[in-house]
């Protein structure tokens, strides 16, 4: 069997623009689609004026940036006494606009790739999500939750 990008993208995908709030993206995650194979999207892809594709949000950054920043140098959270405080986290972390915590390093195929290509990329680059870009357009987005169920799923 023979399957490129094309054939098991998700065509029905979600994406906010870049200065919009982090506020919105949560939202949009909270109420994001089921997919067809039963998974749940927790990413957005981030778009410009143009609706270039210019990274993407997730959940896992939106908690990343949730937490104060002086933990990513060495401080362990175990040591700190956290009462009171995720309140002003969340607050904080809602206003930010989407461009300020999204992943820029936007990696992507084309349709035409082959799904073990597609699989290869993913792992080596330890992604769950790759975006599917046909002549600079974001055309759509594969899952390897999706892969997965192609492959297996018969």
């Amino acid at each position: 069997m023979q399957l490129f990008a094309r054939d098991i993208m998700a065509r029905n995908f979600d994406t906010i623009h870049r200065d919009d709030s982090v506020e919105k993206a949560i939202t949009k995650i909270l109420n994001a689609k089921v997919r067809p194979t039963g998974h749940k999207t927790v990413s957005l892809m981030v778009v410009d004026d143009a609706h270039a594709l210019v990274g993407t949000i997730s959940m896992y950054y939106i908690l990343y940036h949730l937490r104060p920043s002086y933990l990513n140098y060495g401080i362990n959270g175990n040591d700190l006494n956290w009462q009171g405080e995720i309140d002003g986290f969340v607050r904080e972390v809602k206003k930010k606009k989407v461009a300020q915590i999204m992943n820029d390093n936007v990696l992507y195929v084309q349709p035409d790739e082959s799904v073990m290509a597609v699989l290869d990329r993913m792992i080596k680059n330890r992604i769950r999500r790759i975006s599917v870009v046909d002549g600079g357009k974001l055309v759509g987005v594969i899952y390897m939750s999706d892969i997965f169920y192609h492959l297996f799923s018969e």
